[in-house]
């Protein structure tokens, strides 16, 4: 039972009694020829129904300003086409994400900030109205028995439910745009990293280094996954593995990947993991997990140690450290029996370098951190840091400021960019050795460029 029928019995005003959107939404629905708008695309198909609805209004209803009968039209076509009183903010370029807590709460994000916007839905139905049209198109439903859902709107936003009676605050919808694809010299330009860092993160890419990129969320994981993508050879067949698919890479032959939750009935689920596995037989010169959370991580290790050099995946942590010993950790939640000490080989074997990325307190977005694992085999995982972002105190604007610091390449690390035939970015140092022991020293940091 799905939504609509789970609320059959509350009662509905008399069609007429409040002549509001969702009065002149049914009068056009009554009116048009829902075979006819079928063949139209969605510019041509809103354009008919502007022209329909404003001839019904001009008929019936009451005489309005330019203004408002304007406003009202666009209302009522989003309202028959799209997301309701939603769609104004999916069609803001400034909005990142869309907070819906109830119906009389909505927020978005902004720059990585977040603001409450005067929106809201009349009802909670129409809450209810707008949330069954989103899971409809996926073949999905929300109800008691299933009060979570992830969707993907047709245009790529990726959307989460969660409804009564897990939520206490109402159904609850959030949605997270379609990032932006973006360059890595548009990012150094937004400050995201410098011209140095941006170099060397290339070098590594063109050498095929395996990189985590890792960070919380709406930290710019899959944006900097997908500027990190025109380093990639274009002669290379690359396969990307998502819950939801986002990454935009900038190569022609780019095989994408998907997901599949289980059905109404409980089946057809198809898991990240059985992507992995099936992505190893599709000859990939590289493989991009979108994020891994699970058992997948062992296969993905597996992959980047036999013959898949140059993949990329990210996941959630807070530092580099935290990265690779949650990889251990999730590598260990395969129903495979294998010790501890043989998966932390396969990381120190898999894993190049870790990039980690933070939002600071004003909502900016930068990489935070890169470390190279120096470590080998079965021991103790050893990070060398590269490049770090030291931030000044806060001032009263609340504006993060600060420089990067960057420490030598390790020798045997700077040896592998050169065998590839990349050339060690100027500004970089090499050390003499590996910098066993002193990783983690500051001293061995010099500035590279302030952040103002």
């Amino acid at each position: 039972m799905g939504l609509k029928d789970r609320r059959a019995g509350e009662p509905v005003p008399a069609p007429g009694a409040d002549r509001g959107v969702s009065y002149w939404r049914q009068r056009l629905l009554a009116e048009i020829n829902l075979d006819d708008l079928a063949v139209l695309d969605l510019p041509q198909r809103r354009a008919r129904l502007e022209k329909v609805i404003g001839h019904i209004i001009g008929r019936e209803g009451p005489v309005l300003s330019t203004r408002e009968r304007i406003d009202l039209i666009r209302r009522v076509v989003d309202e028959a086409l799209g997301l309701g009183v939603l769609e104004p903010l999916l069609a803001d370029p400034s909005v990142t994400e869309i907070m819906v807590n109830g119906p009389g709460s909505v927020y978005v994000e902004r720059d990585g900030r977040l603001q409450r916007v005067g929106v809201t839905f009349a009802t909670e139905d129409q809450l209810y109205q707008t949330i069954d049209r989103i899971v409809s198109r996926v073949n999905r439903r929300v109800d008691e028995s299933t009060p979570m859902v992830d969707a993907r709107l047709p245009t790529g936003e990726r959307v989460n439910v969660i409804i009564p009676p897990l939520s206490l605050v109402g159904p609850v919808l959030t949605i997270r745009r379609f990032p932006r694809a973006y360059r890595l010299e548009d990012l150094v330009g937004m400050g995201a990293l410098d011209g140095p860092t941006a170099e060397l993160l290339g070098a590594f890419v063109r050498a095929r280094f395996n990189l985590v990129i890792t960070g919380g969320t709406g930290t710019g994981k899959t944006t900097l996954l997908n500027a990190l993508s025109q380093f990639i050879p274009s002669r290379e067949r690359i396969v990307t593995i998502e819950d939801s698919a986002e990454l935009q890479l900038m190569q022609e032959h780019v095989i994408s990947l998907e997901s599949r939750p289980s059905n109404i009935e409980g089946a057809g689920a198809v898991t990240i993991r059985d992507l992995v596995r099936n992505a190893l037989r599709m000859r990939p010169d590289r493989i991009v997990v979108g994020e891994v959370r699970g058992a997948e991580t062992l296969d993905m290790l597996q992959a980047m140690n036999t013959g898949h050099e140059g993949s990329m995946v990210t996941v959630h942590a807070n530092s580099p450290d935290d990265a690779v010993y949650r990889l251990e950790t999730l590598a260990s939640m395969s129903e495979v029996n294998i010790a501890f000490e043989a998966i932390r080989d396969q990381i120190n074997n898999a894993v190049d370098a870790v990039v980690q990325l933070g939002r600071g307190e004003d909502g900016s977005r930068r990489v935070v951190e890169i470390a190279v694992v120096v470590s080998t085999r079965r021991e103790r995982f050893r990070l060398k840091p590269l490049v770090r972002f030291e931030a000044d105190p806060l001032g009263a604007d609340r504006v993060v400021r600060g420089r990067w610091l960057s420490a030598a390449l390790p020798a045997k690390v700077a040896s592998r960019v050169i065998a590839a035939g990349q050339a060690i970015p100027a500004g970089v140092q090499v050390a003499a050795d590996d910098g066993a022991g002193r990783e983690n020293a500051m001293d061995e940091f010099t500035p590279v460029r302030e952040v103002s």
